[in-house]
């Protein structure tokens, strides 16, 4: 079955945020620890000045189950996004994340852009198992960031490098 993906639109702005504000109140995968209001939400993956492109994925009735954001990141080389990827826990949604994956990655490869940085919390296991299959490489730990309770978790930085080998 091939899912359908789009750009999002801002009438998903409201059903993304219900999707990452559920994966935010589990907790353990995602390094955001706060719910999103209705204008954080849109500045974080819209409209604000780090925002590069984002695509929402579609269930079989339309409606958006996930999206994948690529941002801007002062602290990654020139050339370099960064990625997010939010799909919906129940009912969970088969290849939802390869679909987004192969819309960011074609508009990156139109774009021009050189590499993409996922940086994903340790214990994080389906995430970093998630964007190693996608072919991300691990390149750097940043070790112990503290969460707001004060336990330290490492992030895991992974880079897709656009037009590598053996990222085809």
């Amino acid at each position: 079955m091939t899912l359908e993906t789009r750009p999002m639109h801002p009438a998903d702005m409201e059903p993304l945020r219900a999707i990452l504000n559920d994966i935010i109140a589990a907790g353990g995968t995602t390094a955001h620890e706060r719910p999103f209001t209705p204008e954080q939400f849109g500045a974080a993956y819209y409209h604000g000045p780090n925002h590069a492109a984002g695509f929402t994925v579609l269930d079989a009735e339309g409606i958006p189950a996930g999206f994948q954001h690529l941002g801007r990141d002062p602290n990654l080389p020139t050339g370099w996004l960064s990625i997010g990827t939010f799909t919906r826990r129940n009912p969970r949604l088969p290849g939802a994340g390869r679909a987004l994956f192969a819309a960011s990655r074609a508009w990156c490869e139109a774009e021009g852009i050189e590499a993409i940085d996922a940086t994903i919390r340790a214990d994080n296991t389906g995430g970093l198992a998630f964007y190693s299959s996608m072919g991300f490489q691990d390149y750097r730990v940043y070790p112990g960031v503290p969460l707001k309770d004060g336990t330290p978790v490492d992030r895991i930085a992974k880079v897709f490098r656009l037009g590598a080998p053996e990222n085809s």
